[in-house]
């Protein structure tokens, strides 16, 4: 029975010199696939109307053109009045500076209770 196995065999080898056989299986079709792209082939998209964005989109309006500012007639006595308004900041700056100086000897219980008064500002203020 060997003999007959090995002639088999070497048939076997001959012909797959001589013939292309396919080894793979056969391929199924998918028919879910196959509906789906014959859908897609057939699908023509309706062209849009010609006034289709009406409402979708705003008209374009150039903005409102800027205007010059107007100068005031007298701007020197303006300017001047601007000046004697204006507060100077050495004045408060000196005054923070004496507190600083003034708490700076007092060491930690003066902190704490400087701290300890904020609190209670805060929470009388809620």
């Amino acid at each position: 029975m060997s003999a007959v196995l090995r002639n088999a065999a070497a048939a076997v080898r001959a012909a797959s010199r001589t013939r292309a056989f396919a080894t793979s299986a056969v391929a199924r079709k998918d028919l879910v696939q196959d509906l789906y792209i014959k859908e897609l082939k057939s699908y023509k998209p309706t062209p849009p109307a010609k006034d289709a964005h009406v409402g979708a989109v705003k008209p374009y309006s150039l903005p409102a053109a800027p205007h010059l500012p107007l100068l005031p007639a007298d701007l020197a006595s303006e300017l001047s009045a601007y000046d004697v308004a204006e507060p100077t900041l050495a004045a408060a700056e000196s005054a923070a500076a004496k507190v600083a100086v003034g708490n700076a000897g007092a060491g930690a219980e003066a902190y704490l209770a400087f701290l300890e008064a904020d609190e209670a500002k805060e929470e009388a203020h809620h």
